[in-house]
């Protein structure tokens, strides 16, 4: 999932209804076969990009268009769902890397193995080719990375003579109330979203459920001390109080970016707007370390990000041509400039340059990308957060106890996973 990517879903519902997609698509022998692409990226800060590669694709493969839909990130895999089940989907999809076990499950998706999408499967990182795999099959080429981490106003740190980011809660509760006391900012200002609070779930060793074992464990005692821990992160001096409105996200980030509170987690999808803040005008404010470890010891974030995947019910001359889009837009070169221009993290080793690296942003997030931890191959796993982003809220706003929504959430995540035992 994208968290908190906003972008015109007027416009984009106008484009979705006038565009063929793929499958309805037969093209002519002869004449340029037009394949479709949908983009679920940022429209504003990193579709762009996007428009240009494309437009150099077409350039260098004059028998093959490529039309581009911009698909706001939070319709995309409802809108892809229903496309692929009835009149035929894209071309081609970035698709979130948790969308991968359901649309391969339902087969909408093609194997990519052997094909030449990839081709340079060697380079890319091997966790991400993992996630990007169900059942030993290869169903997209990973394109963008990320993950969670600790972002922070190193000025502010250093103001409440802090020298270092904290390595663990309680360090960083620590910190929080030295930061409000010198500088009168806030030191930390959480989520109460579920992605976010997924890192807690880490570092106390657990998850929502345990594959292997067929259970829910989202009401375990480890999951109780993690949200706990979570829980007490919205009160104390320089802890900001939960947002549970609709615009949480736009308030914390607005916050942060503007010197008003020291440090939150965040992914690198907003490193460019990191940088359009007063706080971030010198980029080498920004720091970025790994989430804080619980009491296990342990610290790790999700890990995020999107491929490119092609759609199996288009015909033999589309998916010839998106594979060969694919690998275009997966290559080193493009994925320099990609993350050159947007300041998203390539999945290729040899697409992180000398000039890729030079952005503080890039290079602070690559050094945490060790700590993350793939998503269990689970069809409805990424489904697990709605009951939790539901609950979550209503807990930390003190509308109803940590037990109650935990029970709710049990209750709800049964119904979506069929022979799991609580």
């Amino acid at each position: 999932m994208r968290r908190g990517i906003a972008a015109s879903a007027l416009v984009a519902s106008l484009a979705l209804t006038a565009t063929a997609c793929g499958g309805s698509d037969s093209g002519k022998s002869d004449g340029p076969v037009t394949i479709t692409w949908w983009d679920t990226s940022n429209a504003t800060n990193e579709a762009p990009t996007y428009k240009a590669l494309v437009q150099q694709f077409e350039a260098a493969n004059k028998d093959i268009k490529v039309k581009y839909v911009n698909v706001p990130f939070d319709q995309a895999q409802n809108k892809f769902d229903t496309a692929a089940g009835a009149t035929g989907a894209p071309d081609i999809l970035r698709s979130e890397v948790g969308w991968t076990p359901a649309f391969a499950k339902k087969s909408y998706f093609l194997p990519l193995d052997g094909t030449e999408a990839l081709a340079d499967k060697g380079k890319f990182e091997p966790n991400l080719i993992k996630q990007a795999q169900y059942e030993g099959k290869t169903y997209g080429v990973p394109f963008v990375t990320d993950t969670l981490a600790l972002v922070y106003n190193k000025a502010l740190f250093k103001k409440a003579g802090i020298t270092e980011a904290p390595k663990t809660w309680d360090e960083l509760k620590a910190d929080a109330a030295k930061i409000k006391a010198k500088t009168k900012a806030d030191g930390y200002w959480g989520s109460t979203q579920a992605y976010y609070a997924q890192t807690f779930l880490y570092g106390e060793g657990t998850d929502t459920v345990d594959v292997a074992a067929k259970k829910i464990t989202v009401n375990s005692a480890a999951a109780k001390k993690a949200y706990g821990t979570w829980l007490s992160l919205f009160d104390g001096k320089g802890l900001h109080k939960a947002d549970a409105t609709a615009d949480a996200y736009a308030h914390i980030q607005d916050a942060f970016v503007n010197g008003k509170v020291a440090a939150i987690i965040q992914g690198p999808w907003e490193i460019t707007n990191f940088y359009k803040g007063s706080a971030f005008k010198d980029k080498s404010n920004l720091g970025i370390a790994t989430v804080p470890a619980g009491s296990a010891g342990k610290a790790g974030a999700p890990t995020g990000g999107h491929n490119l995947s092609v759609y199996a019910g288009s015909d033999q001359a589309h998916q010839a041509a998106a594979l060969k889009f694919v690998k275009f837009m997966t290559s080193a070169q493009a994925q320099e400039t990609i993350a050159l221009k947007n300041s998203t993290l390539p999945t290729r080793s040899d697409a992180y340059t000398g000039k890729v690296k030079a952005d503080p942003g890039i290079a602070g997030y690559q050094g945490v990308l060790a700590a993350a931890q793939p998503r269990p191959a689970l069809p409805e796993y990424s489904s697990l957060w709605g009951p939790l982003d539901t609950e979550l809220p209503k807990v930390a706003s003190g509308k109803e106890s940590l037990d109650k929504g935990l029970d709710n959430a049990e209750l709800a995540i049964s119904k979506l996973v069929d022979g799991f035992s609580k």
